[in-house]
């Protein structure tokens, strides 16, 4: 009997303590009202989780210590969305918003509309049962998403069970979003481990939505706002809504952390002010944004207003136009990149725009500068392209005080002091200066880094600082030199020691094997990379076949088109090359495409993009495999595409493949799909 009653005192204390956890949680994530502080909640969530773990026969799925992520997936399964999430039509001028209203009003002149922020983020649904959450998709096509429920349980603003015990069943949509503050923190952490960095918050969030390891997803601080009453029940007694603005405000009610700055107008002259509005406070809201959404604000005008194919007649997003800011141009420097070319960045007066301080710019070329007669001293009108790019557009030339100067393009390399030629444009790059010394520093530096990445030969404990150290120690004059090292001269360098050595020399001796298909990526000819490598190593099968093939035999291959099939042949061509190539031969370097040849049929028809670094495979891999199988695999997104296999910080071919309706696939649905799963 005292075991039993001992029995129940735990279970009464773990069910008080989830309470009061989920319950603060709530006030500090939601309402931003905390009443206790830090110290206090991280005790009583430390004593949860200690008797919970004591006493696992009282685990429950709504624990708030199910936030901190454990559940590691082999993938996400396919769901069917209860309330299909459609897109929104977009306007992109006040003229095409007063039309969408014009016409809403022709049928309902009383029309009310409800006007809020569109947060740039990922939208998913969240689906509750008996008033606790039973699953959480992405939008996926909009028909059918991916159950990331354990993924968002680790998002603290997402209510495992409603508020005020409410055992209601019902859905709503939300956009999970990185918060500008998170996602810093994300890159400053990535840039001390040497990991590339996250190109934006939506990218950030997407690809942290998708980790298969919960653990993962919950440090990387995402967030939510809940914008749109899916269905079911709102309230226990049966009642339904009226508006829009109603259900908002009782979802805040439920616990759900709702769209802020949302308000309701009639007249286009007050939702264009409230656009406005939204528009001037973007720069210093805490998430980003991308325009404002306009809907009906009656639920039953909507219904008879009725849906689309692919957006609902009730609704529309105005896009802001791109933002743009003036600030001072302070200098012009020149950088070599990995194949020669020298490109102009602009030097600028920091400024604040669309989110992020940004003191440099890319000005692309020569001719870009000549155009936009943009002069040293000017100043200078800056756009973000797509909010990511920054961009000079123009000189504000009424604002030249006569001191400004013309920039003159380098005439030797910055690098190596040779000097550059003009590349006038015959091919893919444009108009711009290069150096064509192949023992420029730069570029013998950048073209060794690429050499050992990842998708090229795979040479791990190969970075930066170290190909910079082997250089300037005179061990290495190109990448085929890596093959001729002296271990111990390897280990006598700065940081290094005979373990770290070792793993070098180990990692280099394994990348002979790589293959021909890594081997055409390593080589760094411009405009060819691991697709078209992948293409020609199918095709060819050895170096020596691509090297004595045509111009108008490359251009048989798949993914490779004319400019690509000169550059081959141009860095064939080049005797310097050749003798580079003979130089890995005798290193015993392998030159032939070992990869499977097709087994099966089971991707037969259909066209794949990769994009991101998947968890087990190289992008080069996951082509082999998928080719293998019959499937054809692509470097760019279109309506032609079938699936986008997505891995983590995936960029703008997974933004093209969310916007076109393509749907998006983890590595481990690919594998699924090979095995005729």
């Amino acid at each position: 009997m005292n075991e039993m009653n001992s029995k129940n005192e735990i279970k009464a204390r773990i069910d008080e303590l989830r309470r009061e956890v989920e319950e603060n949680a709530r006030l500090y994530y939601v309402y931003d009202a905390p009443k206790i502080s830090d110290f206090e909640y991280d005790a009583m969530f430390s004593e949860l989780l200690r008797l919970e773990e004591e006493n696992p026969e009282f685990d429950s799925p709504t624990s708030p210590t199910k936030r901190v992520g454990g559940a590691v997936l082999d993938g996400f399964e396919k769901v069917t969305h209860k309330y299909p999430l459609q897109s929104l039509s977009d306007v992109f001028s006040y003229d095409e918003l007063r039309a969408f209203t014009a016409h809403v009003r022709e049928i309902f002149p009383d029309a009310e509309f409800s006007v809020e922020p569109k947060i740039d983020g990922l939208s998913v649904s969240l689906e509750y049962v008996d008033g606790r959450l039973y699953m959480g998709a992405t939008r996926g096509n909009g028909s059918v998403g991916e159950n990331v429920t354990e993924n968002l349980k680790t998002v603290m603003s997402i209510p495992l069970s409603l508020a005020n015990d409410e055992k209601l069943n019902l859905t709503v949509r939300g956009e999970v979003f990185m918060p500008r503050e998170a996602f810093a923190r994300q890159n400053e952490a990535r840039e001390l481990a040497g990991k590339p960095l996250m190109a934006n918050p939506r990218n950030a969030a997407a690809g942290s939505l998708r980790q298969l390891d919960s653990k993962i997803a919950a440090s990387r601080g995402l967030d939510i706002f809940v914008f749109n009453f899916q269905g079911g029940e709102l309230y226990s007694d049966g009642r339904r809504a009226a508006s829009h603005s109603e259900t908002l405000s009782r979802m805040k009610e439920l616990g759900f952390k709702t769209i802020p700055y949302e308000t309701v107008a009639r007249k286009d002259d007050e939702i264009i002010a409230h656009i406005e509005k939204i528009g001037e406070m973007r720069d210093n809201l805490s998430f980003d944004i991308d325009g404002a959404v306009i809907k009906v604000d009656s639920l039953s005008y909507r219904e008879r207003l009725g849906e689309g194919t692919i957006a609902p007649k009730w609704a529309a997003a105005y896009k802001y136009p791109p933002e743009k800011k003036e600030t001072k141009l302070l200098d012009i420097v020149s950088a070599v990149g990995r194949t020669g070319v020298v490109t102009p960045a602009a030097v600028l007066e920091p400024v604040k725009i669309a989110g992020s301080t940004v003191s440099r710019a890319t000005l692309h070329n020569i001719d870009i500068i000549r155009e936009r007669d943009v002069r040293i001293g000017d100043t200078v009108i800056l756009q973000k392209a797509g909010d990511i790019i920054p961009e000079i557009i123009g000189a504000v030339k009424e604002k030249r005080t006569g001191c400004e100067t013309v920039w003159d393009p380098p005439s030797l390399c910055p690098s190596c002091g040779e000097p550059l030629v003009f590349d006038d444009g015959d091919d893919a790059d444009g108009g711009t200066l290069r150096c064509i010394n192949a023992s420029c520093p730069a570029q013998r530096a950048r073209n060794i880094e690429h050499f050992a990445e990842r998708g090229a030969m795979d040479i791990e404990s190969l970075g930066p600082a170290l190909v910079s150290s082997l250089i300037e120690n005179g061990l290495i004059f190109d990448a085929a030199d890596l093959y001729y090292l002296d271990r111990d001269r390897v280990a006598s360098l700065d940081r290094m020691g005979q373990k770290s050595a070792d793993n070098l020399m180990n990692a280099i001796e394994k990348s002979k094997s790589a293959g021909l298909s890594r081997l055409i990526n390593a080589l760094g000819i411009r405009q060819i990379g691991t697709v078209a490598a992948a293409a020609l190593a199918e095709k060819f099968g050895t170096i020596d076949a691509i090297i004595s093939a045509s111009v108008e035999e490359l251009c048989e291959v798949d993914d490779i088109g004319e400019i690509s099939a000169d550059m081959i042949r141009k860095y064939f061509d080049e005797p310097k090359n050749l003798e580079f190539i003979e130089k890995l031969r005798r290193a015993g370097v392998v030159m032939e495409d070992f990869a499977p040849k097709k087994r099966s049929d089971t991707l037969s028809g259909l066209t794949f993009v990769l994009t991101g670094t998947l968890p087990t495979m190289t992008r080069d891999e996951a082509s082999a495999k998928i080719k293998e199988a019959g499937g054809n695999v692509t470097s760019s997104v279109s309506k032609k595409t079938s699936y986008v296999v997505a891995g983590d910080s995936a960029g703008s071919k997974l933004e093209r493949a969310i916007t076109l309706g393509i749907p998006v696939i983890s590595e481990s649905e690919l594998l699924s799909m090979i095995n005729g799963e």
